[in-house]
């Protein structure tokens, strides 16, 4: 549904010193530099796949998502979304795919969500009959009975984020990127949005690229993920191998019934090949590397007096921290002097 080679997009941007003289000579001489928005990525989404796309702020997360839906040209590279080239903008393409920013809006403020979802009927030609059935599914789904017919400035943050969904998805695309869509809302309203994508993907075998900060929200959808980072694509596959890929370690804690020593509970945890993370009685934590973990757990059975003992994976969001960090920093961009074939 979504194949990218190569996917590159370089941007020029003005240098200029501080200074009134440095303003001035920019009128006649402005210096430039590259920077690699987007840096060579490749990767394939088959059809009904959920997929999380993770990064830092500035990583190229959304500028990837825009030129996956066209709104930016590739500088290089090919981009086959849903058997179309974005950037054509074709009106076939359009009607496919959709496009949910969470800091963005198109309700129009003083007005009714309804109103906005008409207007939307009409540009994408959805016919009435199918229109109230769509509307009837996402009132019920979303629970916007109360909610649709109130102008847009009255609702709740997360009031407007249902409506922007339901307008979002009107045209029942099956190419839907999703950009930060639960930013901002509480926990309740976030465990609602993660529903509704849910049911949204089963019903219709929607192809979903989603971003977010709130590693709940992948967790709760995605079994693959994308991770970027300086543009460039650092991990492609399951959230299960990147934990194993990112963190070869797990963390056992463990609840003492008296108190023990340091030099003692050191000494337990280095014989067994792990290393003292913390000690405070009568908490005790402690990091091993995943094959020590089964000898090390029964040599701190046998030579403390434990209570409570609990194995755990380092959290997805520490674990991503970990991809981040491994990236090495950005290298300078290399001349565009002879830039590669765009895909047609």
């Amino acid at each position: 549904m979504i194949d990218v080679q190569g996917l590159t997009k370089i941007y020029q941007v003005h240098v200029r010193k501080p200074g009134f003289a440095a303003s001035l000579r920019s009128l006649w001489h402005r210096e430039y530099r590259e920077v690699r928005a987007v840096d060579g990525i490749d990767f394939h989404i088959p059809e009904g796949q959920i997929v999380g796309f993770l990064g830092p702020n500035g990583a190229g997360k959304t500028t990837t998502m825009k030129l996956l839906t066209g709104l930016l040209h590739p500088t290089a590279g090919q981009i086959r979304v849903g058997g179309f080239i974005p950037f054509q903008q074709q009106n076939a393409f359009k009607k496919r795919v959709s496009l949910v920013m969470g800091q963005k809006s198109q309700l129009i403020w003083d007005i009714p969500a309804s109103e906005t979802f008409l207007i939307h009927k009409e540009v994408y030609e959805i016919a009435p009959a199918d229109y109230q059935e769509r509307i009837d599914y996402f009132t019920d789904m979303l629970n916007l009975a109360a909610v649709i017919d109130k102008p847009v400035r009255q609702l709740s943050l997360g009031e407007r984020m249902k409506c922007e969904l339901v307008a979002a998805l009107l045209h029942r695309p099956d190419l839907v990127f999703l950009d930060e869509p639960t930013i901002g809302l509480d926990v309740n309203m976030q465990e609602a949005m993660r529903r509704f994508i849910e049911a949204y993907n089963r019903d219709y075998k929607a192809t979903i690229l989603l971003t977010s900060h709130y590693m709940a929200d992948v967790s709760a959808l995605c079994d693959r993920v994308l991770v970027i980072n300086h543009g460039k694509l650092l991990y492609d596959g399951a959230i299960n191998s990147l934990i194993d890929r990112f963190s070869p370690y797990k963390r056992i804690a463990l609840v003492l019934g008296d108190p023990v020593a340091a030099e003692t509970v050191q000494a337990a945890v280095h014989s067994g090949g792990g290393r003292l993370v913390s000690y405070a009685y009568p908490q005790l934590e402690v990091e091993a590397p995943r094959e020590e973990v089964t000898g090390l757990s029964a040599k701190l059975l046998t030579s403390l007096p434990v209570v409570d003992l609990t194995i755990e994976d380092p959290s997805l969001e520490s674990v991503i921290g970990m991809a981040y960090a491994n990236t090495d920093e950005p290298q300078p961009a290399e001349a565009a002097s002879e830039p590669k074939e765009i895909g047609v």
